[in-house]
């Protein structure tokens, strides 16, 4: 069963609303190992709107429109799939008593344009609504079906749950196709996409010929490039010893050829893999922030319990906090020595075990002879200091967000050096 998904909405295309439907049923859909090889976003146009669905058909099984339903002039989606039909609209007088009767209910008076959504192509089965006013359809063209939706996502969601996902299955059944399909991600810092690609290069060839495993690189901006493994097994077991296996095999040309760059698996942060070796440690962590102005400590936070492990922060954005809360020597502040004053200043000053320090200078301008993008990391950890030093691109927003991960990350691998 390969399956389609065509967004409909002027909208979408102007970038007015993002599409979380389509992501949100290219989900359903994976995890019910069911394939989508294809998304379409179309205007509210009743020409696109038939090729789209003439299209989508001519290359998958089955489609799901999502939006076009309403009850407004530009609600135009159940005319192109009934021209697609090659039938005509048929009002249904229950779906108006039904229409009818949801306003009702709430004291209003039904409009007489909501009765454009009591009209259904011949021969449709229509999905009931049961959170708002628009039905939605299930359309046999041919061999072959078209889903109608509600674009509103709880409609959506709930349409798909009760009639669409157990009819795909259904008819994925009828095929004898079973099948699971599943993926893992996991999160890397440290490496550029093509310095991955590289290093992973030899699983790619080895995986041209099995359609069972596929890998995929996803550039997620300040959370690093996330390396995606997807797998089909005939069940659900199934496709996690085929995961099992792959990710071994990519875990261990990474590590050979770039290193400790993997923090994380799903859903994972650079923030939850810095607390799972803290609690390993029983060791409490204290910031101090410059450059960032409190990043470093927003994403801490984040982890739930964060309390038992994090002391606390100090953002000493300006020289003369450094100086004269954390004790740093008068002179240049973003220097290797002063991020090591600052996090050791920073574990007496809250009564850490651990101190992570960051200073910098975000730019545009230079500072203590310092370019835009250099960025200094201290560490206290058991009475030794350490520093690591940091070219970084970008803006200064960038160049800020890029300094918090960085600086979690060099905690991270630096407890893990010291387990």
């Amino acid at each position: 069963m390969r399956v389609e998904v065509v967004a409909v909405g002027t909208e979408l295309l102007l970038g007015q609303i993002a599409d979380t439907n389509s992501q949100w049923l290219g989900e359903q859909l994976a995890a019910s190992g069911i394939a989508s090889h294809f998304h379409q976003h179309v205007g509210d146009n009743h020409e696109r709107i038939v090729l789209a669905l003439r299209t989508a058909l001519a290359r998958s099984d089955a489609v799901i429109v999502c939006g076009g339903l309403g009850p407004t002039q530009d609600d135009i989606t159940r005319a192109a799939i009934a021209e697609v039909m090659n039938v005509p609209l048929e009002r249904h007088s229950e779906l108006v008593s039904t229409i009818r009767g949801f306003f009702e209910a709430r004291g209003r008076t039904m409009p007489d344009n909501n009765l454009l959504q009591a009209d259904v192509p011949r021969g449709a089965v229509i999905i009931d609504q049961s959170r708002g006013t628009a039905p939605g359809l299930i359309c046999p063209v041919g061999q072959k079906v078209v889903y109608a939706v509600p674009g509103v996502p709880y409609e959506m969601t709930d349409m798909f749950e009760r009639a669409i996902r157990p009819d795909l299955l259904e008819r994925q059944s009828a095929t004898g196709e079973r099948s699971t399909i599943s993926s893992r991600v996991l999160r890397t810092w440290g490496a550029s996409e093509s310095a991955l690609a590289e290093a992973v290069a030899s699983r790619f060839d080895a995986l041209v010929d099995d359609d069972r495993v596929t890998i995929a690189f996803l550039a997620s901006g300040i959370e690093g490039i996330k390396v995606r493994l997807t797998a089909r097994g005939t069940d659900p077991a199934h496709a996690t010893a085929l995961l099992d296996e792959e990710e071994i095999r990519v875990r261990e040309l990474i590590n050979a050829n770039l290193g400790d760059i993997i923090f994380g698996v799903d859903a994972e942060t650079m923030e939850d893999a810095v607390a799972t070796r803290l609690l390993a440690r029983g060791a409490t962590l204290a910031v101090a922030e410059s450059i960032t102005g409190g990043l470093i400590a927003s994403r801490l936070v984040n982890v739930s319990g964060a309390s038992t492990w994090f002391r606390g922060g100090v953002v000493s954005y300006a020289s003369e906090v450094k100086f004269d809360l954390l004790g740093v020597a008068r002179g240049p502040v973003v220097s290797p020595e002063a991020a090591m004053a600052m996090a050791e200043g920073v574990v007496r000053l809250l009564g850490a075990d651990i101190g992570l320090s960051v200073t910098g200078v975000a730019g545009p301008e230079e500072q203590d002879g310092q370019r835009a993008g250099t960025v200094f990391v201290g560490l206290a950890i058991g009475g030794t200091l350490e520093h690591v030093a940091l070219r970084l691109p970008g803006d200064r927003p960038r160049v800020r967000a890029y300094s918090a991960i960085s600086a979690l990350d060099a905690l991270r691998r630096t407890l893990d050096r010291l387990a």
